[in-house]
């Protein structure tokens, strides 16, 4: 609702639809065709970083902007990696988001400076990470985030559309990635980061 008064307060910007869900945003972009969709990484029936990569796959041009809590130094990078045209955390949104969404429909990227400032530093656009979190791929992410909200990997499985076999996979990937040594401390680990991404 924040966000819907801030874009409407706009004279030439129109909010045309609101989706609660990654198959309703889908049928909703095919709907109405919108030129810029606002999402955030962490949604209730799927991955964000999915969802941004289906919605540019099925709509050529269309721009979208993420508007995420999650930790912006991990996820901006893998935003524009999977296509969108900016990010902005949560807690900018308020005085950035009509900024980010001009920014965006003008074909430009829109970052914080200080992940512009990182991004341009690094060369390539993409830094050595730091943190053994940031070492996982966009889907071992996706799997441990699911994992830290405490999901068995059949309900990870249903959730990401993979099967319970390939999600075995990847929890083995990420605990070697993360030197875990058990399911246990692969639970653990995943719950502490959950945690601090709130």
């Amino acid at each position: 609702m924040g966000l819907r008064s801030l874009l409407e307060a706009e004279n030439d910007l129109q909010v045309c639809a609101e989706a609660g869900s990654v198959a309703e945003a889908l049928a909703t972009a095919r709907r109405q065709r919108p030129d810029l969709v606002i999402t955030d990484l962490s949604l209730g029936d799927g991955n964000g970083l999915d969802l941004i990569k289906r919605l540019i796959a099925q709509h050529a041009g269309l721009r979208v902007l993420v508007c995420s809590m999650h930790d912006e130094k991990l996820f901006a990078l893998r935003a524009l990696a999977a296509g969108a045209c900016g990010y902005v955390g949560k807690e900018q949104a308020g005085r950035h988001v009509v900024d980010a969404v001009r920014h965006g429909l003008a074909g430009h990227i829109w970052l914080s400076p200080a992940m512009t400032d990182q991004a341009l530093s690094s060369g390539n656009g993409v830094q050595e990470p730091s943190d053994a979190v940031a070492r996982l791929t966009d889907r071992e992410l996706a799997v441990f985030e699911l994992i830290g909200r405490g999901m068995r990997p059949s309900q990870i499985a249903a959730q990401i559309h993979l099967s319970v076999k390939t999600v075995e996979t990847h929890r083995e990937k990420i605990k070697k990635k993360l030197n875990l040594q058990s399911a246990g401390d692969l639970t653990r680990s995943a719950m502490q980061w959950v945690e601090r991404q709130r």
